[in-house]
């Protein structure tokens, strides 16, 4: 609420308008109407001073992480905690939360009483925000003075990228496509028990196995062999200069009803933006299959999550890529060269990628020297007014072989990756390393 410059003007002048009169005529009618004037400022400048005296805010959010595309709720609890009441109180999100709600016009707020209300906001960009500060205001009746009070920001709010559901998607074509165990000891728990041993103090309880515990008399733990399936890397091209948006448009929502009709968030009108979806789509899919999903990116500064499974790298994939952003400057070539090295034989790589340049061409030839076939998933990045075109690229990777799923501006991931993806049948090895075997 703004002060009313206009009665502040009028008050002004009342009081002058008196004074001067009182020295002029020396009536005491212009000497009253001065009196009047001052009283009523000095009056509303107490007021304003105590009605923020006893007002406290506490906000409460009842989950700290959330996914684009959902509601965000955030409960504020308003309480007067002093005399006199506080007649109106502005209350001011300042929160870094894209369209963050919140902000409220509340009045009569009396002596010992609180209020309370509820905020949504809807999350359609991801990263980590703050909740607040929060800025509060309140006055006189008149509106001539206000008094401020800033809350500082106690929680975070962490937006996780947007996941699409993924019935099916072809897995990567490599040496180990599982089947047979490979025979090596693990510390992983897998399908492929390999016997028992003793207990070795640190071994965890649920890998006791209790007949053989019973039958030797001493505790028995269970040993597993490494799974048979290869593994699988997501590559993500953060080079700045390959991307591409459209200009964004502000995201409507009205919290009135929103409960009846979940509201359809679309992905931001930015390349990196379908990149992040992509990888966090696939890398929940695989995880879900229980294979170990490992990401590399070079955006400001190089990352590499490391290949496991589980629950726990589902989250840690989905951290990581919250906060990933298109200001890299190695190639995805740089980034293929730097880590494919250390990849074993038989591990499946995705690339992601809007790129439509040549050194794409000489990335998968990397990997395929390598024995590893990629697959690629191409954001087409002329559908954001990017230059190039993907038709040369995709011709390109279908000579090499190498299986493209293009994605293009407002299509669907969950239908584009789901796709089926033709696989060109040829040796995984060539044909002299057979000859060499034999």
């Amino acid at each position: 609420m703004k002060p009313t410059l206009a009665l502040r003007w009028l008050l002004a002048g009342i009081i002058l308008f008196g004074l001067a009169g009182w020295a002029v005529t020396g009536l005491l009618l212009y000497a009253r109407m001065a009196y009047l004037g001052l009283l009523l400022a000095v009056g509303a400048g107490i007021w304003a001073v105590f009605s923020m005296r006893g007002i406290r805010l506490n906000r409460q959010a009842r989950i700290l992480r959330a996914s684009m595309g959902e509601v965000f709720e955030e409960h504020f609890e308003v309480r007067n905690a002093a005399w006199p009441a506080c007649l109106w109180l502005e209350i001011i999100n300042q929160s870094n939360l894209p369209m963050a709600g919140g902000s409220r016009l509340l009045t009569g707020i009396g002596p010992h009483q609180r209020r309370f209300y509820t905020a949504r906001t809807l999350l359609y960009r991801r990263g980590a925000f703050l909740l607040g500060p929060t800025s509060l205001a309140s006055g006189d009746p008149f509106g001539l003075f206000t008094i401020r009070k800033q809350v500082p920001a106690k929680d975070t709010l962490l937006v996780l990228p947007m996941t699409v559901p993924i019935t099916d998607f072809p897995p990567p074509p490599g040496l180990l496509p599982g089947g047979k165990a490979i025979r090596l000891r693990t510390s992983d728990v897998t399908p492929h028990a390999a016997g028992v041993r003793e207990y070795v103090p640190g071994d965890p309880m649920k890998r006791i196995h209790w007949p053989s515990t019973a039958h030797r008399g001493r505790f028995m733990v269970k040993e597993f062999e490494q799974d048979p399936q290869a593994d699988i890397w997501l590559f993500l091209d953060a080079q700045q200069e390959v991307q591409a948006s459209l200009p964004e448009q502000a995201a409507a929502f009205s919290e009135d009803g929103w409960w009846l009709r979940r509201p359809n968030v679309a992905l931001p009108r930015d390349s990196f933006e379908y990149v992040i979806s992509a990888a966090t789509s696939l890398a929940s899919y695989f995880l879900r299959e229980r294979r170990a999903v490992g990401l590399a990116c070079a955006a400001g500064k190089s990352t590499v999550v490391s290949a496991e499974r589980g629950q726990r790298q589902v989250n840690k994939i989905l951290e990581t890529l919250a906060f990933l952003q298109p200001d890299g400057t190695m190639p995805l070539l740089g980034l293929v060269t730097m880590r494919s090295k250390l990849l074993p034989i038989g591990t499946g790589v995705i690339l992601i990628t809007p790129s439509t340049r040549p050194e794409l061409l000489l990335a998968v030839e990397d990997l395929q020297r390598r024995n590893l076939r990629p697959v690629v998933v191409l954001i087409k990045a002329e559908t954001f007014s990017g230059t190039g075109e993907s038709e040369s690229i995709v011709a390109g990777l279908l000579r090499r072989n190498v299986p493209v799923c293009p994605v293009g501006f407002g299509d669907d991931l969950s239908v584009q990756l789901t796709l089926p993806v033709v696989y060109f049948q040829r040796p995984y090895l060539p044909k002299s390393y057979f000859s060499v075997r034999a």
